[in-house]
């Protein structure tokens, strides 16, 4: 009788010790690695969206020189798009780390995904809804299988204006637990050709009215409620502010003025009347 009760006793100890090595860490055992084959979606960084945090216990950084992001028409490097057309993008991590990972979207100003992604077998792999994500696989989160990733963008209709391609890179420090890592947030943007649906502000439609230290005033076109999608770039074209959307005033926008909007050559687009506008601006 002793025997039958020791052994059920023996095994309930044994299950609850493989529970505690498989999840949980805080007892001193190691969990194996999370999303070695792609992150769930939302994992760039993007307005509204979480990044590789969310899983990994590591920090964040500036991945403007991590991240390389280059987007290919055949084998030429290319700073504008032409709608529907389709493009190679391909993103390295220039410290080329032994184990890594990466989550990349395309959106428009108003933060809809711009056009589609297809990947690439072995090398990205593609998830989500409404907006599509492109991930590394479980054969290419090494250096040594895959020096680079590769997948092809398909480009929107016109009109869609400047596309910001959103990466969060992970290097890891490969200890085989999601502690420790490194996380770098980019933004890469593209322009659409300027002869497909992008109106500049010469047209009279956007008149610069009011600068000041703390904001910028634009005039509209009568009759219009409020404007949709503004986004400001800087002369590299990285986005430095995104506003969902202003009301109009008096026939007036004011936009307010931040630390990345100080001095120098920006570029404000917006949509008005389902057409995208810009007007480009020197600010002293």
């Amino acid at each position: 009788m002793r025997i039958v009760l020791i052994l059920p006793l023996a095994a309930l100890l044994m299950s609850g010790f493989a529970y505690f090595s498989v999840d949980s860490s805080q007892h001193g055992f190691l969990r194996s690695p999370l999303n070695g084959g792609g992150a769930s979606p939302g994992m760039t960084g993007a307005p509204t969206e979480s990044n590789c945090t969310q899983c990994h216990s590591g920090s964040v950084q500036n991945g403007d020189t991590e991240n390389v992001l280059t987007i290919l028409s055949g084998a030429t490097p290319v700073n504008s798009y032409v709608p529907g057309q389709q493009y190679t993008v391909n993103l390295l991590m220039s410290s080329n780390p032994t184990k890594r990972g990466f989550q990349s979207t395309a959106l428009t100003a108003t933060n809809t995904m711009a056009g589609g992604f297809t990947g690439q077998a072995g090398n990205t792999s593609i998830n989500g809804g409404t907006k599509k994500y492109a991930n590394h696989t479980s054969g290419s989160n090494t250096s040594v299988s895959a020096p680079s990733w590769t997948w092809t963008w398909t480009a929107p209709a016109a009109g869609a204006g400047p596309v910001t391609f959103y990466v969060a890179t992970n290097k890891t420090n490969n200890n085989g637990n999601d502690n420790g890592d490194m996380i770098y947030l980019s933004q890469h943007v593209i322009q659409e050709e300027s002869n497909n649906g992008v109106f500049d502000g010469a047209e009279q439609t956007l008149q610069l009215i009011k600068i000041t230290d703390e904001s910028i005033t634009l005039q509209v076109p009568k009759s219009i409620g409020q404007v949709n999608g503004i986004t400001i770039f800087n002369a590299t074209g990285k986005m430095v502010a995104s506003i969902p959307y202003l009301k109009v005033i008096n026939n007036e926008i004011v936009i307010e003025r931040t630390s990345h909007i100080e001095s120098g050559l920006f570029f404000i687009s917006m949509s008005i009347s389902n057409s995208l506008y810009t007007k480009k601006i020197v600010l002293q």
